[in-house]
């Protein structure tokens, strides 16, 4: 994308024409969440005002139009992964909650006393927790795959690890800490050769390259809308059905029943039987012009306007005295953690944002990551396609001179 194209493209998010402590925001926590296209707003606003109803359950107009707006983001979805059929795509609130409602439902109908489950040292927290939540009810093992000093993945670990017991194998696409992208594919061929099922977190990777789950040939994908341009509290579970089928219900309540009855309660067809009660209406009508709104600019134009971003950015911080980038694949996202030596990342953070430059600071939900490079936390920068080159120097000159006031 040339310079033109992005200008008018930042226009399209309101929060960007902000400013903070009297500067021009500059926005580096993408990672976290990502700004709001005019278009997702005026979509979530616009159902509110003119097209309100609850889905599914009604035979008024209201109704009826808000389940077809409804029922058209689902084909969205399978459209953005790629999935082979709509009913593969899931509604939930988000990320965590897909993989929650995997490791307890997966867990229930296939992981047993004495299995294992395989997870990574690079892993987000909501991609640890409820592995070891499983493997405590099931009575199954934990194993965790190290990474180098480079920030990828042990393979020869990841190989050892991998055995006839390992029942699912859950993988970030993207680190959120580091900004390593996993090959998948490769991973997905390694675990399927031991009988293993693989769950990918794609809460980095979806707003940022093309996602395609057939020819990666996952057994689930999950991503978050709020990083992806859209609301927050929505999110996307693809399973492939014949997993889904044999998985239990997550929740139980209305929309997720066949039939009920004191004695026996049958469940709904898939996708139904894991979106128990009212669904995030709003929130899904936001997903759909948020996925809209990438599909028109192009994923793989955001993935290389990203790239150049990340490259000129590292380029940028290497004469910078003591800076240290945390994560250094050869393959890499646009995620720039870092640590400056003598100084604390919350003290770096907190006058950067005094210059209108917000990052993220902290140990960003992936301790084991902290203590593998034997730091408390990092500052991270992180970008998004509506991020420029010219922000990246305004934000060397401000480190620069935050750096200088802290040591003196």
């Amino acid at each position: 994308m040339d310079k033109d194209a992005i200008f008018k493209l930042r226009q399209d998010f309101p929060m960007l024409q902000k400013k903070m402590h009297g500067k021009p925001l500059i926005y580096f926590d993408s990672a976290a969440t990502a700004q709001k296209p005019l278009v997702v707003i005026e979509a979530i606003d616009q159902f509110y005002r003119e097209h309100y109803g609850t889905v599914h359950r009604a035979v008024y107009e209201l109704s009826l139009h808000a389940t077809e707006m409804y029922l058209a983001v689902r084909s969205k979805a399978q459209s953005f992964l790629n999935a082979r059929k709509k009913e593969e795509v899931i509604f939930t609130r988000g990320t965590t909650e897909s993989i929650n409602l995997i490791a307890y439902s997966f867990g229930k109908a296939f992981i047993k006393e004495g299995d294992e489950v395989l997870i990574t040292e690079m892993e987000h927290h909501s991609n640890i927790v409820p592995w070891q939540l499983c493997c405590e009810d099931r009575k199954a093992i934990l194993k965790v795959v190290p990474i180098t000093d480079e920030g990828t993945l042990d393979f020869a670990a990841l190989e050892k690890l991998l055995t006839d017991k390992t029942k699912i194998v859950a993988i970030a696409h993207i680190s959120n800490s580091l900004g390593t992208i996993n090959p998948i594919k490769q991973i997905a061929q390694l675990a399927h050769a031991k009988g293993a099922k693989i769950v990918v977190d794609g809460a980095q990777a979806a707003p940022h390259l093309p996602i395609d789950v057939q020819d990666l040939d996952v057994d689930f994908y999950v991503f978050s809308g709020h990083k992806a341009y859209g609301p927050t509290g929505i999110g996307v579970l693809y399973g492939k059905e014949e997993l889904l089928e044999q998985m239990p219900p997550y929740q139980g309540g209305g929309d997720m029943i066949d039939t009920v009855y004191f004695e026996k309660t049958t469940y709904a067809p898939l996708p139904l039987k894991f979106e128990a009660g009212t669904p995030m209406i709003a929130e899904v009508i936001g997903l759909g012009a948020a996925l809209d709104y990438m599909n028109k600019i192009g994923v793989s134009a955001i993935q290389e306007w990203e790239q150049e971003l990340i490259q000129y950015a590292t380029q940028q911080v290497l004469d910078i005295p003591g800076f240290r980038i945390i994560g250094q694949a050869p393959d890499k996202a646009a995620i720039l953690s870092f640590v400056i030596k003598d100084l604390h990342p919350l003290d770096v953070g907190t006058l950067l944002d005094l210059k209108g430059i917000a990052v993220r600071t902290g140990h960003h939900c992936a301790q084991p990551v902290m203590r593998h490079f034997g730091v408390p936390g990092t500052a991270r920068a992180s970008f998004g396609l509506y991020n420029t080159k010219e922000e990246i120097d305004h934000f060397k000159m401000a480190l620069l001179e935050v750096i200088a006031k802290l040591k003196t």
